[in-house]
């Protein structure tokens, strides 16, 4: 018996770092995933990787109305419900001084962070009710949201509006017994390193970034899947609202 048996996930960003290790931990766990991900050939890869018929996969982008519709539809379709869903997909502008951040990237930042958790809970949350016993929203947040640097301003603005967002909507749909909860994960992997530490990756910068990290390394990718596990099975079926510090104390 899986943690997971007899349920049905939709994980967006699934073809790739948190979202492929998440998608992995929740296959073996019983669950049946649709992956959500722009890159199809990509989310394919990794479902194949993975292996089973309880994968699906479709092309989808997180700031079109529509692409939540079908992938809904798609896992109603496909595996009759909808019992999880893990708002993984993201976005970050470059490390850049504040001043240098464009239009576009703003709005790109918050379209793809924030707008698609708005247009996931009005597909979701309607047939989680319906089903009548409740669900699991999982968000992939940031420990910049409550550490936030220079360089990431409203990257890490963009985080604290899931954070937030995330307490009330455990706060509002509690009773329909629907749990939504946050994780804040560190930066993973070197190769984003540049990206989000705003140097260059050196055996320097890294001991330098490292020594603020008490646990001494950056994020696995199963470091996440295995806390996003915890939070949508049953052994976390009393937590609601939390937003979850996975990162090795960063954030202390």
């Amino acid at each position: 018996m899986g943690r997971l048996d007899g349920k049905v996930a939709l994980i967006t960003g699934g073809a790739s770092g948190f979202g492929a290790a998440t998608s992995e931990r929740f296959s073996q766990e019983g669950c049946k995933v649709l992956i959500g991900d722009l890159n199809e050939s990509a989310a394919k890869a990794t479902a194949d990787k993975i292996g089973g018929s309880n994968i699906k996969v479709m092309k989808m982008d997180v700031t079109q109305e529509a692409d939540w519709k079908a992938a809904v539809e798609s896992c109603i379709k496909e595996f009759g419900r909808i019992d999880i869903l893990v708002n993984n997909a993201g976005w970050s502008y470059k490390n850049k001084p504040t001043l240098e951040v464009t239009m576009e990237e703003y709005t790109r930042v918050f379209n793809i962070n924030v707008k698609s958790i708005f247009l996931s809970i009005a597909e979701v949350v309607p047939h989680m009710q319906k089903q009548g016993n409740g669900g699991a929203i999982i968000n992939i947040s940031s420990i910049g949201s409550v550490r936030p640097r220079p360089g990431l301003v409203w990257y890490n603005s963009t985080k604290s509006a899931v954070s937030n967002a995330t307490k009330g909507l455990a706060a509002e749909y509690g009773p329909d017994q629907i749990r939504v909860n946050a994780v804040c994960p560190l930066l993973s992997g070197t190769r984003l390193f540049e990206q989000f530490a705003g140097v260059p990756y050196t055996k320097e910068n890294m001991k330098k970034f490292l020594s603020n990290v008490p646990l001494g390394r950056l994020t696995d990718p199963m470091d996440i899947a295995n806390t996003v596990l915890f939070l949508a099975s049953d052994e976390g079926k009393f937590i609601t609202g939390a937003n979850l510090e996975v990162d090795g104390g960063r954030g202390i």
